[in-house]
């Protein structure tokens, strides 16, 4: 495995209609998962970049995304540009709502993709598709939570299903909300690097961040 890379992932993206808050969630079984698939920017869009990890997705897609492009053309521009391209999962939400996702032919399985309305869910060696399915539906069954709470209740069904079909070590949330981002740090980022539970855990360390960041139910 290569240095960044992030397999054995599954992750959800997703908007917030009423507030325009965009998020990533995601949970894997390699360390610090959060440092490499999450990728956020307030009132521009959310990307998870995963499988065979190419950081610059996120980055050049948040990019591409300011600069104007659909969530499709931007996809389709980077694929273009990677000869590697069949060993990636990308999966990209806008401000609007938008959405694109690729699922290269080489990824291990099962790997797949769902897109909802206003979240997509994306995975690569799991237990089944099962695992995206729970994602999506424990995301849609929350509606009246914040965006914070729906990524992370998603995260917790996806790994109640059975998640990685490796095991399980690092988990993220990332979150960004401009009522609330400060110049310094975007609104929530919570990682959980290296732990036997991590979704669990992640959960710990968002209750307590609850208290500090006056995140409402």
């Amino acid at each position: 495995m290569k240095k960044g890379a992030a397999t054995m992932t599954f992750s959800i993206i997703a908007r917030c209609p009423k507030t325009s808050a965009l998020g990533v969630a995601v949970a894997t079984a390699v360390p610090a998962v959060g440092s490499v698939v999450p990728h956020v920017e307030a009132c521009v869009g959310a990307i998870a970049t995963q499988a065979h990890t190419k950081v610059s997705y996120g980055v050049e897609g948040l990019r591409l995304l300011k600069a104007g492009l659909s969530p499709q053309n931007a996809l389709e521009t980077m694929l273009s540009e990677d000869k590697d391209r069949e060993k990636r999962q990308v999966a990209i939400i806008d401000a609007q709502g938008r959405t694109a996702v690729f699922t290269g032919k080489e990824t291990d399985e099962w790997k797949g993709h769902m897109v909802g309305k206003d979240h997509l869910v994306a995975g690569n060696i799991l237990v089944g598709s099962q695992v995206i399915r729970a994602l999506a539906q424990a995301f849609e069954e929350a509606l009246k939570q914040n965006l914070a709470e729906r990524l992370l209740k998603a995260l917790e069904a996806g790994q109640e299903a059975g998640g990685d079909k490796r095991g399980r070590m690092s988990a993220a949330l990332l979150v960004a909300d401009k009522r609330y981002e400060s110049e310094t740090r975007p609104f929530l980022d919570l990682r959980v690097d290296a732990h036997s539970n991590p979704v669990k855990e992640l959960r710990r360390v968002y209750e307590i961040s609850r208290q500090y960041f006056q995140i409402s139910e």
